[in-house]
This record gives structure tokens, sequence and C-alpha cells, in this order.
């Protein structure tokens, strides 16, 4: 049977899914491998040196910076509080002594005799990482972090904004064609992943983030919409860091797009479940699709897709991602083994997609995205 390789997006019922939750510089690991974990449980924790504060005593004390040491009542090394006198002139024949304070709490960690400052190391920023899923620890990284493993339901996105989150899922819409306005909004969505049908407007973004919702999953959204929510043109290639206290995912592509039927179809059968979600997008090198993430109970039936990732061959399910077909889902129904000529006269290897309402039109392989799963 004829094969191809193209690049997709997974939306299965059932997935060995794989997370690795790294420190990024060398830390402590705080489980150990077969470890059942929560997806807010804090696997691995390392502590980054707090901010330098320069501090200059001589000027403070009104003496030369030769005696700044002499007139310090702390040593380098010693620790100090804010607004703790940590020296003090000799003043006039014992009088009208002047005294200075630590501005920051932290180390002391340097004393300048040649400038007469002192520098002051503030308190250490720890740095934790979450398992992000619930699941078992499949195999730790040592001083590094670990991998959590968990056989979950999994939907790629096309496009997200946001770090990770997670909450139980919520359908907001009943039709994968229907818009989420604000008024599918309530205040009963606060804490949970929102999924709507298709386009999701900007106001509805804004009532999510008003009642305190974790995350919003749509099919599509105006490029206007996702400027006024952020205030700025997104035009890097690596998203995810963006601070609007709301995740966003868009599981089809930018404008008025319904979601798959088959992707609400899966959401909507997991309502109530617990999702974790993360919009990150990467779309250069290394390519990373926001994701919603829902771990499976034990002994739930589904079985796992034994797909090969990327193989594109006869019974298929793809995405057309180019007019004049843009959106439309179908199935492979021939792999031509060699290139066809296009309307533009060029010459490109094609595959021919049969689309729901029976109708088989011949597009680019460039032109579609494997659905896996």
């Amino acid at each position: 049977m004829a094969k191809a390789y193209t690049p997709g997006l997974k939306v299965t019922p059932r997935i060995a899914f794989r997370s690795r939750r790294l420190l990024p510089i060398a830390g402590k690991v705080l489980v150990a491998k077969g470890d059942r974990v929560t997806g807010d449980q804090i696997v691995a924790e390392t502590f980054m040196e707090g901010d330098v504060t320069p501090f200059n005593v001589a000027s403070k004390l009104a003496c030369t910076p030769a005696e700044v040491p002499t007139l310090l009542s702390k040593k380098e090394g010693e620790r100090v509080e804010q607004d703790e006198v940590i020296g003090q002139s000799k003043g006039i024949f014992g009088f009208f002594k002047s005294e200075c304070r630590a501005p920051v709490a932290g180390t002391l960690e340097t004393v300048s005799a040649t400038t007469g400052q002192v520098l002051i190391r503030g308190e250490p920023i720890p740095v934790r990482v979450k398992a992000y899923i619930d699941g078992v620890v499949g195999e730790v990284i040592e001083n590094e972090g670990c991998v959590v493993e968990a056989d979950s339901a999994l939907v790629q996105g096309i496009f997200g904004i946001g770090g990770e989150t997670a909450g139980p899922l919520a359908m907001a819409c009943k039709d994968p064609a229907e818009e989420l306005h604000e008024d599918l909004i309530t205040a009963e969505h606060k804490g949970r992943i929102v999924v709507g049908g298709a386009r999701v407007t900007v106001a509805a973004l804004r009532r999510a983030k008003e009642v305190g919702a974790a995350a919003v999953v749509s099919g599509g959204i105006d490029d206007s919409d996702l400027k006024e929510l952020l205030g700025y043109d997104l035009g890097v290639a690596i998203t995810g860091s963006e601070q609007i206290g709301l995740t966003v995912v868009i599981t089809e592509g930018f404008g008025d797009i319904a979601m798959a039927t088959r992707t609400f179809e899966l959401l909507a059968g997991k309502r109530g479940s617990n999702a974790s979600v993360n919009g990150a997008t990467q779309i250069r090198a290394g390519v990373m699709r926001p994701e919603i993430v829902v771990p499976l109970a034990d002994g739930d039936g589904v079985v796992a897709s034994k797909a090969s990732e990327g193989v594109l061959e006869i019974g298929s399910l793809v995405r057309i991602i180019r007019d004049p077909h843009f959106g439309v889902i179908g199935e492979v129904a021939a792999l031509p083994a060699e290139p066809a000529v296009l309307g533009s006269g060029s010459k490109s290897r094609v595959l021919e997609v049969k689309l729901a309402d029976g109708e088989q039109v011949t597009v680019p392989r460039a032109n579609v995205e494997l659905i896996e799963g």
C-alpha cells in the first residue's frame, strides 16, 4: 500500500503520554521512579541566586572607603535583615554618630575598601517544577527532573497562548459550529477549561478572565481579536510566556472556523474530567503544539492508537490547510505516485481526499495536515 509522511496533529482518545519535567539549572528531584503524582505536585526544585543590591556605606557614614570595613558590624558572608543597622561612624568625641541600615534582606557578600561600597545578595529565588499531569514517574533524571507518564486522551491545537494550567473540562457550546460569545461564559466556569465551538470572541475571552476560568479552547479566533486581547501584534515564533491570566488553545486556525467534530466530541465525552492545558506554540524548527491532556482512569477500555507517527496512507484522516477547502477534514482516498500538474502550471506530489459529503478533491500533499490518533 502507498504511504507518505506529513506533519500532523494528534487527536486521540488514548495515548501513552510522556511529559518531561526539567529544571533550568541543576537542583533536587523530589520524587522516585514509580511514584504516583498529581498534576499540581512539585517534582523538582532548585534555588537561583538572588539579585545583588549595591550600597555605598562610605557616603552614608561620611567616611573614607578604607574606613568602611572597620565601621561595619557585619562581616562578609553574614546575614542581614532589611533596615537592620549594619554600620556606625565614630562621630565626634563619641557624639553625632551616623548609622547606615541594610536596604534589603540577604547576605553581605562583598565589602570594598576601595570604593566604600558593599554588595548585599538578596534571598535565593525558588524555582519549582510541577508534574503537569496526574500519572506515574517513569524516569528520574538526576539533578534535573523526571518524566511523568499517563495513558491520556490528547488533543493538539494549531495555535495557543499562555502557559500551563489545569482544571475540569466544561462545555460552553452545544455544537462545534457554535461561536463562543461572552453570554455563554458564566461564574460556574471559574477554575475550569472552557470548551467552545467555532470562533471565540475577544469579549468571551475577557469574560473568561473575569470569572477566573483556567483556559479557553475553541475552533478559531480572529487575528484582530487576538491583538486586542494581548495589546500588541504577536510576531514571535514561540508563545506560552504571555501573562494575561488565561491560557487559550485554538484547534483549527484563524477566522470563523468550526471545531472539528471529532475533536469536539472527544472533549465533550470527557466533560467534568480534570485536564492539563498548555498554550505554548513553536512554529519553526522543533515544532511544539498547544495541547489538552486528559489523563484516563485506570481500567478505561479505550484502545490506544497504533498508527505510526507522520505516516500518510489510504484511509488516514487529514485536514486541508489551504484554500479553497481550508479547514475541511476528509479521508485519504488515493496517493498517486506520479507528480500532477497544478492549476499554476507547476508539478507537485498530490493526494485525493474524500470529503464528508462524498466529494473527492485532489490537493498537493503539502496542503494537508495529518490528524493522528
